[in-house]
């Protein structure tokens, strides 16, 4: 498979560098705090998930309605197709697109992004 990948993410336990550990988490200019666990994804694209993430949460309360929120915007800006999960609790294995992941946590919840197929 050359051009996916698969990642595995059960609950918060993931293997991170030592220099990832060591960075703040970051906290937007609306308080809450990210955390990205894990990504293969451009920098300006991560933080367009964020801020699309930020606005979902701000609109809607329902995690199925957030996550519903956040796939359909990015199979409009990037194309299909997109799949999100957002929750507090939930294990996964997933193939994705080269450079189409991010799993970050926004306050306490986790949001699961990645482009396939």
């Amino acid at each position: 498979m050359s051009n996916d990948a698969k990642r595995s993410i059960q609950g918060t336990l993931l293997v991170k560098s030592v220099s990832e550990d060591r960075k703040p988490p970051a906290v937007t200019t609306t308080g809450k705090k990210i955390v990205i666990k894990s990504a293969d994804m451009f920098g300006d694209v991560q933080k367009k998930a964020i801020d699309v993430a930020i606005a979902a949460f701000e609109k809607h309360s329902v995690e199925k309605d957030i996550a519903e929120c956040i796939k359909k915007e990015f199979d409009k800006r990037h194309g299909p197709t997109w799949h999100c999960i957002v929750g507090r609790n939930f294990g996964s294995y997933v193939t994705h697109e080269t450079n189409h992941f991010v799993y970050f946590y926004l306050d306490q919840k986790a949001v699961l992004l990645f482009k396939s197929g």
